[in-house]
């Protein structure tokens, strides 16, 4: 959810990158957020023409998540008025800067980072996200909704959906049979009965977002697990920008290079490499491709090898039996 502590951290991060991004589309940010009880710290380099108000972003960031809303508890309007913001923010290193971007046209800007980035694609939904994850956010989104909407005026900021499917093997390919385990922890008001948290999270949540061909009587439900999580966010446990990898892609699927999204500007290849091959890698499932059997199913994972020196790479496809070596594609 919007509220736990790593995502918070992870749209702190990405917010301070827009306020650049948007004065100065050319900035080099590599901001990091750290939050615990009563503090945030901004770390990191950025070089950029932009005047930002790094205190108001925070607190800004903090209220759409909903750290404002009195209803929330004493914690999430205390923690937003009252948080020290402390900013450890420096220019970007000389070296990085000269090796990236300094005196280079569009055409020969290089990467600041050197790795193997992913993309992944597959056929088993309209989005071309493996069920498992599609799943889990859309639990994710349903309870963010209730909480919005005042429905559920116990539920608090922060929580953690996990979907593990069950599959089988046909024609070469996997396809989804049943959720085999189901997982959802959310932040409430205290005194809340467990049973009650449970039975709304069955008839709201779960049997709403899951088609009921997905579950029976097997599905293992783990609902609360804890029985109380009344202690989160922050103060129930340290955020730290990109400790969601896994979450902000595939969901195990694929394959992760281990470099994090949020807060990066497009020179970092760990987000713009990954976010390219994501785009070919959906093109090619969309296309049919490389769908393979009498009932095609296209897996696809996408491999970028950057170079710092510069941002062309060489692609590698891999599906069942099928491995394709690309040219060299300039730009991403």
């Amino acid at each position: 959810l919007q509220g736990e502590k790593n995502k918070m951290c992870d749209q702190i991060s990405d917010a301070v990158l827009d306020a650049h991004i948007r004065v100065d589309p050319d900035a080099k940010v590599a901001c990091e957020c750290v939050a615990k009880t009563g503090m945030i710290l901004l770390c990191g380099e950025i070089t950029s023409k932009a005047v930002v108000d790094y205190q108001q972003i925070v607190r800004e960031t903090l209220k759409r998540i909903g750290y404002d809303d009195s209803s929330k508890g004493e914690l999430c309007t205390c923690f937003l008025k009252t948080c020290t913001v402390l900013i450890a923010l420096e220019q970007q290193c000389e070296e990085i800067k000269h090796t990236v971007s300094d005196g280079k046209s569009d055409e020969d800007i290089g990467s600041g980072h050197q790795g193997l980035m992913f993309g992944y694609a597959t056929d088993e939904t309209e989005e071309c996200m493996p069920l498992t994850i599609l799943l889990a956010h859309k639990l994710n989104a349903k309870i963010k909704a209730l909480e919005r909407s005042g429905t559920w005026p116990w539920i608090r900021l922060d929580g953690k959906t996990q979907v593990t499917m069950e599959y089988k093997e046909k024609d070469g390919a996997v396809e989804p049979i049943c959720v085999q385990t189901l997982v959802i922890s959310v932040h409430h008001a205290p005194n809340m009965p467990v049973q009650q948290m449970r039975k709304e999270l069955m008839e709201k949540v779960v049997k709403e977002v899951i088609p009921a061909k997905y579950l029976d009587e097997n599905t293992i439900y783990h609902l609360l697990p804890s029985e109380v999580f009344i202690e989160g966010g922050p103060k129930g446990d340290a955020g730290l920008t990109g400790r969601k990898i896994i979450v902000d892609t595939y969901g195990g699927w694929g394959a992760h290079r281990g470099g994090a999204f949020s807060g990066k500007d497009p020179s970092k290849a760990d987000r713009s490499a990954a976010y390219a091959a994501r785009w070919v890698a959906k093109s090619l499932v969309n296309a049919g491709s490389l769908a393979e059997g009498a009932n095609p199913r296209a897996s696809i994972t996408l491999l970028q090898h950057m170079i710092s020196s510069s941002l062309r790479h060489s692609l590698y496809f891999h599906s069942g039996a099928v491995q394709t070596i690309l040219g060299e594609l300039g730009g991403c």
